[in-house]
């Protein structure tokens, strides 16, 4: 009986220590589900019902077949023990009498001695008992793990999908909160939404894009880097772990041509927006999903330049959406083995170099995508993952198409071995097996679900324990994937920004030791200051005097219009032998050009001198303190694209036509001062046109020193040839003048050689061994005899100086007319005219359009990075732009820190 006692209180030992751990881990168990104070913050106490009581129909539903089961296994085993307790210790009853078994005995204390008895004769059965079921277990452990994952993969499903219906109304909820709380906010004042973490590191990872790669820091950032061989279903499953098919799609060709980074964060509502665009898609409407795909692939072959096939730029895209699992995903162009017609030579390396130069990032994750419905021999990119992580601490491998494989092949044991990490040249973190699609392009993203978990749920692969429930779905993949990634990122971004701040504090103390006095500006500030400086002196131009205008003018004016006057206006007329032939041969000659090319000539004149004034502002800044060179090459390069794209208004041309031709037939000179100014504008321009002519002349006739020391032989002998033409030729204007004064005749004036003149010229040479051509004479001649005409107009002034008085009484003193006077007065007032309506016109209208010219091509320069690089340049810009760059990464770097510790 001493030992009945004993039992008993070891026992009651053990049963208030087991209760003692059950308690523990239940509190364990309590401890680590999360904390659901909030929710009452944002749900109704009504809605926290209608939450409470679907879970706990979600609980009966799951625990009420397991505890009848248990319940049943309980009442067997205390039936057994029962039983086996009478049988064992019968004799021992005997003993005791049949007072024993009376009616009273359960009054007795000795009753309880026999149930604790009964407990201790059945400790021998139990043992035999276990050994039992231990062995028959063994036997029939093939059927209960079938069974049991069988049950975990429906239990598994009929919990997500509970999830996601709880997920939508939660989603609903929050809606009505945000609309509630919208109608309740005060009108004046918006509220602002705070940035999401995920949306914080997207920002850091495009500031780091954006950085140049030429700059020593590198970045280590975490990004799951989606790589697979070309149609391996890399893009499906990004479309799977985004739940919309958001890429472009092609039957085998290659689609996607640069990297497209996906930014996944959770939100009330499935949509998807770029980085530089603030259009919203809504992937609920296939119309915007197809032209969200339409965008995605124009702006990848935007992106790549002529005779090439994929492009390095980045495509930034967020997509937002319930139930959406925050990360930030790369999708990269899929590795080719061949290079087909259409594509550049080097494609099949390029993608290989793109790819390399994402997963040399140590904190990369590698999304590795494997089709398992190929032979593993084929795969390309295995090999390359191993290369970059041969230990296979950063790889998650995933083998799609798996619904295709286990149909096709009849050894799966490969696909345990591929599963097991066995049979590929490479190491992951994890291995997983999805399905992500039915065979059609057009299949809704939930049906695809529905089919991979049914397909999961009935696989012979995942009865035979081939497929793991932890390995199988694409749920079950993006969360294995954001654990990872957000593990990476705490563990990796402090370590970076410490690497900025080191990297600011160099450059700051180089920037302070090599330019001390000088302000740190960037390139965006030092183009803005370029801007205010260009504007004012656009502004300037307005107060430039009006004289000054007009003299600028004038000489610009008879500077191109001098060669036609003397060419073909005056020496034509000066062969007239009357006032009235003069007269009337300049009339014909002036109206014809006034009607026809003056006045444009005279419109692109006011556009030069208009755009020469601005330059000539420009350049003078240079000689103030404040002037900065690193701007000069834009400044420059803005009044070169002015010259180009200013146009003159087209009105103008009709008002210069009027007031020229007015002008031109006016030959009443009104006073002597007038006649005096154009006698000393002809005395000027004749004096010029004649210092001109000699030195064409001499260049001509003289052989320069340099030409000598480079033996130009034959240059010399035409020279000397041509100084003994021009001394015949003089002969020739003597003859002429002689025969003028003994017959009274203007024949000096005739501006071309008669052909007895020119045989005499040749003749005469042709004695001196010199055989010329007729057109070498002739051309000498134009020369010769223009000069002698310009020698004769000097002579002219000199004698009409003072005939104002004659020619008011309308008569010539000794044959002296000055006919030529009153041209050029002509020729003077209208320049006059044309300078002040041009000059007009440049303060009222075309300054003003210089200046909106001018600030539309700011605008265009502003948004050209690459001509704005090229103009604005050296090593204090290129310092202070790495500067800004560091400081901006640091700054956002530094955000995301704070607000990732706030969230811990």
């Amino acid at each position: 009986m001493s030992s009945l006692l004993r039992l008993r209180y070891f026992i009651l030992s053990t049963t208030v220590g087991g209760s003692y751990v059950v308690h523990q881990k239940y509190k364990e168990l309590q401890e680590k589900f999360p904390d659901m104070t909030w929710i009452k913050d944002c749900i109704s106490e009504q809605n926290t019902n209608i939450l409470t009581k679907h879970l706990t129909d979600i609980t009966n539903s799951v625990s009420q077949p397991i505890s009848t089961n248990l319940q049943n296994h309980l009442r067997y085993l205390h039936e057994t023990f029962t039983t086996y307790l009478l049988t064992a210790i019968s004799p021992r009853l005997l003993l005791a009498g049949p007072s024993f078994f009376s009616d009273d005995y359960q009054l007795r204390p000795s009753a309880d001695l026999f149930n604790l008895a009964k407990a201790y004769e059945n400790t021998h059965a139990m043992t035999e008992e276990r050994d039992k079921l231990s062995k028959a277990a063994q036997y029939q452990n093939h059927g209960q793990q079938e069974k049991v994952q069988q049950e975990m993969m429906t239990i598994q499903i009929k919990y997500q999908r509970e999830i996601d219906r709880l997920e939508k109304e939660l989603q609903s909820l929050k809606k009505q909160l945000l609309l509630k709380q919208d109608r309740h906010s005060s009108s004046k004042k918006q509220r602002r939404l705070k940035k999401s973490l995920i949306d914080m590191y997207s920002e850091v990872l495009d500031e780091l894009n954006e950085y140049d790669t030429n700059y020593n820091i590198q970045d280590h950032l975490p990004r799951v880097i989606v790589i697979g061989d070309q149609s391996s279903g890399k893009t499906s499953v990004l479309e799977m772990i985004t739940q919309a098919r958001i890429f472009p799609r092609g039957a085998g060709e290659m689609m996607t041509r640069s990297p497209v980074k996906v930014t996944l964060s959770e939100g009330p509502y499935h949509v998807a927006i770029f980085k530089d665009n603030s259009k919203e898609y809504d992937l609920t409407k296939e119309t915007d999903l197809a032209a969200l795909r339409k965008e995605i692939e124009l702006r990848m072959r935007a992106s790549v330049k002529e005779g090439q096939t994929i492009s390095n730029e980045v495509i930034s895209l967020s997509v937002k959406g319930p139930g959406l699992q925050r990360m930030v995903l790369v999708d990269l162009p899929g590795i080719i083995s061949t290079e087909t017609l259409g594509m550049a030579s080097d494609t099949k390396n390029s993608i290989t170099r793109l790819a390399n130069s994402y997963m040399s990032n140590p904190n990369a994750i590698i999304l590795c995508i494997q089709d398992g419905s190929v032979d593993a021999e084929r795969s390309n990119v295995t090999e390359l993952v191993s290369k970059m992580d041969p230990h296979g601490k950063r790889t998650i491998f995933v083998l799609t198409k798996v619904d295709l494989a286990e149909a096709n092949l009849h050894d799966t044991d490969r696909i345990k071995k591929i599963l097991d990490g066995k049979l590929f040249p490479m190491k992951a973190l994890g291995y997983f097996a999805v399905v992500t699609g039915k065979g059609s392009a057009d299949d809704p993203i939930e049906s695809i679900q529905k089919y991979e978990e049914e397909f999961f749920r009935k696989s012979k692969l995942f009865r035979d324990g081939v497929f793991k429930a932890t390995q199988t779905t694409t749920r079950n993949l993006s969360f294995a994937v954001s654990d990872c990634f957000w593990k990476m990122v705490k563990d990796s971004v402090e370590q970076q920004s410490d690497t900025f701040k080191a990297k600011r504090f160099n450059l700051e103390t180089e920037w302070k030791n090599s330019f001390t006095k000088i302000r740190e500006q960037d390139r965006d500030e030092l183009f803005e200051k370029a801007r205010g400086e260009i504007l004012d002196e656009v502004v300037n131009l307005s107060q430039i005097p009006s004289r000054q205008w007009e003299e600028n003018l004038s000489k610009h004016l008879w500077s191109t219009m001098s060669n036609y006057i003397f060419n073909d206006v005056f020496s034509t007329a000066a062969e007239t032998t009357s006032v009235g032939a003069f007269n009337t041969t300049v009339d014909v000659k002036l109206k014809q050009w006034a009607e026809k090319e003056l006045p444009h000539q005279c419109v692109q004149i006011g556009h030069l001198v208009l755009l020469d004034e601005f330059q000539s502002l420009i350049e003078r800044d240079q000689k103030s303190r404040s002037y900065d060179p690193v701007t000069h090459d834009l400044k420059m390069h803005v009044v070169q694209a002015c010259r180009s794209r200013h146009q003159w208004d087209a009105k103008a041309l009709d008002s210069l036509r009027v007031i020229q031709t007015q002008a031109l037939q006016d030959r009443n000179v009104p006073d002597k001062q007038q006649w005096e100014s154009a006698v000393k504008f002809m005395e000027n321009s004749v004096r010029n046109e004649l210092e001109r002519e000699e030195l064409e002349l001499m260049s001509n006739t003289n052989q320069s020193s340099w030409k000598r020391y480079i033996g130009l032989e034959r240059s010399t002998i035409e020279e000397k040839h041509r100084q003994q033409c021009v001394k015949e030729l003089d002969k020739v204007l003597t003859g002429r003048r002689q025969l003028d004064q003994t017959m009274k005749h203007n024949q000096t004036f005739q501006s071309t050689l008669d052909q007895d003149e020119l045989t005499t010229v040749k003749k005469n040479l042709q004695t001196q061994k010199i055989d010329v051509s007729n057109d070498f004479i002739n051309e000498t001649w134009q020369r010769v005899y223009k000069i002698y005409f310009l020698k004769q107009n000097l002579n002219t002034c000199v004698d009409c100086r003072r005939f104002f008085y004659y020619y008011q009484k309308s008569f010539s003193d000794q044959g002296l007319d000055c006919r030529e006077v009153v041209f050029f007065w002509r020729l003077k007032r209208m320049i006059e005219i044309t300078s002040n309506a041009i000059r007009q016109q440049i303060s009222n209208i075309e300054t003003r359009r210089l200046e909106r010219e001018v600030k539309e091509i700011l605008d265009d320069f502003s948004s050209d990075e690459t001509l704005k690089a090229n103009l604005l340049k050296g090593k204090r810009v290129d310092l202070a732009e790495e500067l800004k760059r560091v400081r901006q990464v640091q700054e956002k770097l530094e955000e995301f820190i704070a607000a990732l510790g706030a969230e811990k």
